[in-house]
Formats: structure tokens, sequence, C-alpha cells
């Protein structure tokens, strides 16, 4: 094949209608298996390993590595995105009665991109409080940091946090904003923590609660359910002092201290927070169920909403389908706990939600010119 005939075949290949079906195809398929995939593997993981990703990766027990075996969403979206714009560039004319052919194509390649901007954008977390407490930050319940807290003021607390990504890698950790360096012994990604018997070995485990606890590697879970991760560190001065090894883990519940020069330090693995410039102040929450029965009828929880920075102090009801939108973010009602007294939140950061709405209102208003200029082509040649 000759150089000169290769971008024409690529350009034909990229803009034909045989790609568009096979693209769609595609999709339709990875739609029905992710469904069916979530019995398993959770809403989350499934988006992930079947819509929002570039490869359909199988794992077989005999190798010690992963095999592409289906294109992922990533993909054919992608190639359903390049198509639908070579195709538009090659085959429409510009001009005002092909305008609506136009704007539709524009709206659905902003769908597209909106979906892929979302994938990488978007943060989701949950906000759990009670009647009562006020709160200024989410948890990520699916990713995980190691929160190392000096709390010698006593009022307020300075916290420094490191990715469990970062801890999974073992080694040393130093930082410039930590007085000392961090030495991971062990990292475990889920691990059942058990009172030790008087069988079980030697604990690593030096300070803290530690020293009485077991820890047993298991299998990571699937589903919805969360992983408990489980890590030994040590943290160690300057001049080599080390403060003994602690057992971290969220299935523990609380923090571990020590003091280095003078300040008070404390450190767990937990959910990774997110914190916000305002908080929220749960007033009231309310469970309804329709009458004679124990089916639900509607969630709600009326927060007080304080936000210093923008003169914002307001009372606002959070109910089901109706969100609160503050701040780049977006409350949803979630779940519930503590006999009607726990209010759990969807908290969602998506700089991309207008996006789809966009591509909505362009598609429809696309229709609508191509068929007006349609109909009005009709009556005239009737006239």
């Amino acid at each position: 094949m000759r150089r000169n005939d290769l971008l024409p075949r690529l350009t034909n290949l990229l803009s034909s209608m045989e790609l568009t079906v096979f693209c769609l195809v595609v999709l339709m398929i990875l739609v029905v298996a992710c469904t069916l995939a979530q019995v398993t593997l959770g809403i989350h993981l499934a988006v992930e390993q079947y819509i929002r990703s570039f490869f359909v990766w199988w794992s077989p027990e005999a190798l010690p590595f992963s095999v592409p075996i289906f294109p992922g969403g990533g993909l054919a979206g992608g190639l359903l995105l390049i198509n639908l714009g070579v195709a538009q560039f090659r085959r429409l004319e510009l001009s005002w009665r092909k305008a609506g052919l136009w704007v539709i194509h524009l709206g659905m390649a902003l769908l597209f991109l909106g979906e892929f901007a979302t994938a990488f954008l978007q943060v989701e977390s949950h906000l759990s409080i009670e009647e009562g407490q006020t709160v200024n930050y989410s948890q990520d319940f699916r990713r995980m940091e190691l929160a190392l807290i000096d709390g010698t003021d006593g009022e307020t607390d300075d916290v420094r946090s490191i990715p469990a990504s970062m801890i999974s890698s073992r080694g040393e950790i130093s930082d410039a904003s930590l007085p000392f360096t961090l030495r991971v012994l062990s990292f475990h990604d889920n691990a059942e923590l058990l009172m030790r018997g008087t069988d079980d070995p030697p604990a690593q485990a030096t300070a803290g609660i530690g020293a009485n606890v077991l820890v047993r590697p298991v299998p990571r879970p699937l589903g919805e359910e969360q992983d408990s991760p489980a890590a030994l560190i040590e943290p160690v001065a300057p001049d080599g002092r080390s403060y003994g090894v602690f057992l971290v883990s969220p299935a523990l519940g609380g923090t571990q201290g020590f003091t280095h020069e003078g300040r008070n330090w404390s450190l767990s693995l937990r959910p990774k927070r997110y914190y916000m410039p305002f908080s929220l102040t749960l007033k009231d929450f309310k469970h309804d169920v329709y009458p004679g029965t124990s089916i639900p009828k509607n969630f709600s929880s009326l927060v007080r909403l304080l936000d210093p920075r923008a003169g914002d102090d307001r009372d606002v009801l959070i109910y089901m389908n109706s969100p609160l939108r503050h701040g780049g973010l977006t409350f949803y009602q979630s779940s519930f706990g503590k006999n009607n007294t726990l209010s759990v939140l969807q908290v969602v950061r998506n700089p991309s939600w207008t996006m789809p709405y966009i591509a909505t209102l362009l598609v429809t208003l696309g229709l609508l010119w191509h068929f007006g200029v349609m109909l009005r082509r009709t009556l005239g040649g009737l006239s």
C-alpha cells in the first residue's frame, strides 16, 4: 500500500457507517454486561471495569497478569466520538439548510465528552451527620489515607494526610511538612483484626493498641462492601530514634499517638476526607413511611448551612429528588441510621454536570430546526 493511499483509507474507515454500528453494538453489549456484573461487583466497580475503561480485562488463575478480552466503554465511546466528528466534516455541507444536523452532531459529541469529563473529574463521597451535630467534611470510603495530626494546640488540629496508594508501596515516606520519617513495614488491602491469643505469634506492633491485635489478611470483597486495609507504620525521628511500630486500620476506629520534640502527634488510617469551606448542622431528620406499612415514603434532612465566606446562613430541606447545591457540591439524601437520628448524604463534586443538559438542549434544538426546515420545504412544494 502506498503512503498516499493510507490517509484516505484511514479517513474512510473512521467515518464509515460500519464503525458506527460496531461501536454502538459494543456499547450495548457493555451496558448489558455491566448491569449483570453489578450483582457481584456492585455499581461502582462494575462501571469502572466495563464502562469507564479502555479494555475489559480477564485475570485467569493460571497467569500472574490480566488479559484484555473486549473493548471497554472508554475505547468504544472514543472511537464513536471520532467517527462522529470525521463523518460530520466529510459528509455534511456547511449551510443553513443543514444547520440542524450540525447542531445535533455537536450535541451528541458534547454528550460523549461530558461522560469522559465525568469519569475523570467527578468525586463522590458521603457525609454522615447526627441530629445536633455540625460537620464540615465528607468521606470517601473507597479511598483511604493515613492521617497525621498535630493536636498540641488543643483547639485546632494541624492535619497532614498521605494517600493509601503511597503506603501500599511500602518503604520510607519523607515529606517536607513532616518533622519525621515514616517506615511502612507492611500493608494489606483488606484484613481481619482479631484479639491476640496466647498461641498466636508475637505482635509486630510495639506501640498503641496493635500489640493486642492479630492481623489476618483476607481477600478483597466484591460488591458494595468496603475494604478494611491495615498497615504497620513506624515513625522515625531525624536522629534515627524510633517511636514504635503502630498498627493502623479504619477498623480500629480511633487514633494512636506519640510525642516528637514536645509536640503531640496522632496517626490513623481512615477514609479520605474532603474538607469544605462551609458547615452543615443537622437540625431534624424525618423518615416517613406509607400508613400501615414499613415501606419508605420519604427521607428528609433539615440542615443549617453556614458559609462565612459567602455570608450564607440559612436552613435547607434536603429530600429525595431535591438535593442541595452549594459551593460546587451537590448533597443528595442517601441513607439514615441510629433510630432515625443519623442522616447520610451523598456528596458529589462534578464540574461537568451541566454538559449532559446542554447536550440534550442542543440535540432538541437541532431536531426542531432540521424538521422545521424539512416541513417548510414540504409545505412549499405542495403550494
